[in-house]
């Protein structure tokens, strides 16, 4: 494999471009900072619409506002007299009925945007609207606290921008053993084999060619920790239901990584928006329904918190196109055994209190959630990876 193939094709290269050469020795970190919480995070590209997800069933402007693109009452999988589910989220509603489920309504941040890169931005960097960072939130706390490339995981090719630190980048991966057998590549052997040499420093490529060197024991870590398990849960044929079927793998065998991140794409429904929602919906669903029960048979359900968000919601009003257009606030669910609130966190949003734009005001600052997660549930300085003070909620 010639050097310009293996940069372009790399994984490593993408997932460890900012890893300085000393990340070899996190290897020997203290055992303590590692424990065996995990956080599952789920990002659902394109923005959800929110409003058609949980479904404001008895709101007459509901059905006013969306005449041919609201969920009929009769359809609707009730959860109180007020609201409901998604007819596709079936599968949710036994997480519900179990308590295995918070959803925090109305999550959104000052000052909204509606670009798609943009939002998605500010909610994997955790910043203000009109603040820009190289680091995201997740990297961040592998900076102060991971010590390791493995300790957050990517199920994917490539690496989103909430995995990279300032100084430490997570792993992207989607197959442990394509990962490892890439580390295993005779250039990349080559490589190994001058890394001393006095041109390989750190003002050339010498940087990025040791980030790779120092990320091959990683890449063997994770293939002969997790090949020592294999799933017998039956899940979902598609790309989401595999990602979760990997991420269970992972954490079955005891890898000792702290955060997972997954992504479900296509939620950008500006027309036709009904039967592209209901697909994804329901792989969402039972994509998490297959993945709690794996959990739960191994014993590993109850050190696992799982985190679903979306970058925005969508307006209140359908469109032309029998769609929705970019909004605001949304809805976040929260997954686990052991909830101190289960079911409704909050209320949902006012369709009678919008903003100027028509969409739904905004009421909890998901940067609210991170500080809550990253103190109670990872248990570290939430302000330290976060660069600023947030008031935390009560749901775990």
């Amino acid at each position: 494999m010639d050097r310009r193939k293996f940069l372009k094709q790399s994984s490593l290269a993408s997932s460890l471009f900012f890893v300085p050469s000393f990340v070899r020795a996190f290897e020997e970190v203290a055992s303590n900072k590692l424990g065996y919480k995990r956080l599952v995070i789920i990002q659902l590209s394109g923005g959800n619409d929110g409003l058609n997800t949980i479904v404001p069933f008895r709101n007459d402007i509901y059905y006013k506002e969306r005449p041919t693109l609201s969920i009929a009452k009769t359809d609707v999988i009730k959860l109180t007299d007020e609201v409901g589910l998604n007819p596709s989220l079936t599968p949710l509603k036994r997480l519900y009925d179990k308590g295995y489920l918070s959803i925090i309504n109305n999550v959104g941040y000052p000052n909204p945007v509606r670009s798609h890169f943009r939002s998605m931005d500010i909610w994997q960097t955790a910043t203000d609207s009109d603040t820009f960072s190289q680091s995201g939130w997740v990297g961040r706390y592998l900076d102060n606290y991971g010590k390791q490339p493995y300790s957050a995981i990517e199920i994917d090719e490539s690496l989103s921008l909430a995995m990279k630190g300032e100084t430490i980048n997570a792993i992207a991966t989607k197959d442990a053993k394509a990962f490892y057998n890439l580390a295993r590549d005779p250039y990349f052997k080559n490589i190994y084999n001058h890394q001393n040499d006095t041109h390989l420093s750190e003002h050339n490529l010498g940087y990025l060619y040791k980030s790779m060197i120092a990320a091959q024991s990683s890449a063997k870590y994770i293939y002969e920790t997790s090949k020592t398990v294999s799933s017998l849960q039956e899940y979902p044929q598609n790309k989401f239901g595999k990602q979760l079927k990997t991420t269970a793998q992972f954490i079955n065998s005891g890898l000792e990584t702290k955060v997972f991140y997954t992504s479900l794409n296509g939620f950008d429904t500006h027309a036709n928006q009904l039967n592209t929602q209901k697909r994804l919906l329901k792989q969402y669903a039972e994509g998490i329904e297959a993945f709690v029960k794996d959990l739960k048979k191994n014993g590993t359900f109850k050190d696992t918190l799982i985190l679903t968000f979306s970058e925005f919601g969508r307006r209140v009003k359908q469109n032309a196109s029998v769609g929705t257009d970019h909004g605001t606030a949304n809805n976040v669910f929260v997954i686990g055994e052991n909830l101190k609130k289960q079911g409704f966190y909050n209320n949902v949003a006012s369709l009678n209190n919008l903003d100027e734009n028509g969409d739904l005001k905004f009421e909890i600052d998901f940067r609210t959630i991170y500080a809550t997660v990253l103190d109670k549930w990872l248990e570290v300085d939430d302000k330290k990876v976060l660069n600023k003070s947030f008031s935390q909620l009560n749901f775990i």
